[in-house]
């Protein structure tokens, strides 16, 4: 099984933008149809994490999330685990590998 989708809502879309980005996400922007301006980014594994504005829908609360990043990709960050938090106080931990093991697999 895999995680194919996670959408976090926000009321801080370009802070959580330029915070997800820092941390190596390829964000694009997106719109379906008559829907909300949003971000998304195509995962290493085919998942796909979405930011959508907290319109109609809440704001995404309390979360912990864990991202391996390509040692390449993580912005000069000593490899290991860094335990961060976004613009909304959401956990992130991010796990930047010794050597780019992603790109082997």
């Amino acid at each position: 099984m895999t995680v194919d989708l996670l959408v976090i809502y926000t009321d801080r879309l370009e802070a959580c933008r330029e915070f997800y980005a820092g941390l190596g996400l390829d964000l694009v922007p997106e719109r379906h149809g008559g829907g909300p301006d949003h971000y998304a980014v195509t995962l290493a594994d085919g998942g796909v994490l979405e930011l959508y504005p907290a319109t109609r829908r809440p704001a995404t609360g309390h979360l912990r999330l864990g991202i391996t990043a390509p040692a390449r990709g993580s912005l000069d960050r000593a490899p290991g685990r860094h335990t961060l938090t976004d613009p909304d106080g959401r956990t992130v931990v991010l796990t930047v590998p010794e050597s780019d093991t992603l790109s082997r697999a």
